[in-house]
């Protein structure tokens, strides 16, 4: 049998460690343990039933063709709507680009604008696919570890020590997915200051979780703040976290003409275009009643704050409480370095998430895998009594532990600085 060789694409990449996790968590309950699942990035409640009606009447319209390779005039057009009404921002339809998720849009666009060695300025804590999609398209991934005294933010400071001749884009993503962190009005203000002495950056800001905020702060928008970058900023969203939309596969994008048509093309010559009868049901979405979004994002923090007042009482760990997203992120540094009840020793949060998952059947996520070791990530997206169980679980299982001796914090020095 001939051996089959991959790409050097291929090869610089993985699977997302989130997936990863997951798949571990299903293949030990298919064993018949009982498991605690705490990996999820995806809503637990259903799509609203009004959404739903929409691609009904979409399938019954006989709205089952191929559309224009950036998505149907009337889902563009509503995307315009929602960022006049919602954001006070202008975008036109040729301005505009529906793909197959939020994930889409980000690989379109660094497909369209990277050459191999350009840089991409990746804060850490990271969504786990963000590197991958800069070096599966010939990018450099500058990867930036925030600190926890930071509330896990990137700084005007870092952002300019790493910007280069060579950097291309910096991804901003707010709320952020796996800290919560919320960048305030003056924040973004003070991250602007530092773009505009670089005109070569541009920015691209992940939005995906835009409603899901639990804070009492300023919603203002980076290009309400900062008008003067919309010509090298991308705007990424999409329905799968605001309405529950992750299986319906559909995101958007919003940024300069030539940008979007570049990414239009490229996505010509893959996907072609997301699905005529997602594009029915996002377009109804966004122009609908709003009130899923805020009883879904009320349920939330209630969940949030259950988590946070169980690991209140767990010695040994540490959060900053998320503002946003659907996760808290959980500093564990305190227990490397321990033994569990079997002899073994946690020597990383990666034994740490082991330790959990075979002990104790709780299943979370490794902050290794988002940039910033000694963290785990839980998530909030799951029902009371599971959030309930998985903090007992937790307790438990820190409880058992015999520390030896926690290990250095390494939270002030970077990750890497490139990847």
């Amino acid at each position: 049998m001939t051996k089959l060789i991959l790409s050097e694409r291929a090869a610089r990449i993985g699977i997302a460690p989130n997936a990863a996790a997951k798949a571990r968590a299903q293949a030990l309950a298919q064993s018949g343990r009982t498991v605690v699942d705490l990996t999820s990035g995806e809503p637990d409640f259903d799509t609203p039933a009004s959404i739903k009606q929409a691609a009904i009447a979409a399938l019954a319209a006989g709205d089952t063709k191929y559309t224009a390779p950036a998505g149907t005039l009337d889902l563009r057009n509503a995307i315009s709507e929602k960022l006049a009404r919602e954001n006070g921002l202008a975008y036109p339809p040729q301005q505009i680009i529906a793909s197959n998720g939020g994930k889409h849009v980000i690989y379109n666009a660094f497909a369209a604008t990277l050459r191999t060695g350009d840089e991409v300025i990746v804060p850490a804590p990271f969504w786990q696919s963000f590197p991958a999609m800069v070096s599966s398209n010939d990018g450099t991934p500058v990867l930036l570890a925030g600190l926890r005294e930071d509330g896990y933010k990137l700084t005007p400071a870092r952002l300019e020590a790493a910007i280069t001749p060579r950097t291309r884009w910096l991804i901003l993503n707010t709320p952020s997915n796996p800290s919560g962190a919320v960048y305030d009005a003056n924040e973004l203000a003070e991250l602007a200051s530092v773009l505009r002495r670089y005109p070569h950056v541009w920015v691209l800001l992940d939005e995906i979780y835009e409603h899901i905020r639990f804070d009492d702060g300023s919603r203002e928008h980076l290009l309400t703040l900062a008008p003067d970058l919309a010509d090298r900023t991308l705007i990424v969203n999409g329905g799968s976290k605001p309405f529950a939309m992750t299986g319906w596969r559909i995101g958007y994008g919003a940024g300069p003409a030539e940008l979007i048509g570049a990414m239009t093309i490229v996505q010509s010559q893959s996907t072609s275009a997301p699905s005529s009868i997602g594009q029915a049901a996002l377009a109804a979405a966004l122009r609908g009643d709003q009130r899923f979004v805020r009883e879904s994002v009320a349920a939330y923090r209630e969940r949030r704050d259950l988590l946070l007042d169980a690991l209140r009482d767990i010695d040994g760990l540490h959060y900053i409480a998320p503002q946003g997203a659907f996760f808290a992120f959980v500093d564990c540094s305190a227990l490397i370095g321990s033994t569990t009840v079997s002899g073994s020793r946690i020597l990383s949060d990666v034994d740490f998430v082991e330790y959990l998952l075979y002990e104790h059947g709780l299943a979370v996520v490794d902050g290794t895998s988002f940039g910033v070791p000694h963290h785990i990530r839980l998530s909030i997206v799951a029902g009371r009594d599971e959030i309930v169980e998985g903090a007992r679980r937790l307790a438990a299982a820190v409880a058992a532990l015999v520390r030896n001796g926690a290990a250095e914090n390494t939270l002030d020095t970077p990750v890497t600085e490139a990847a």
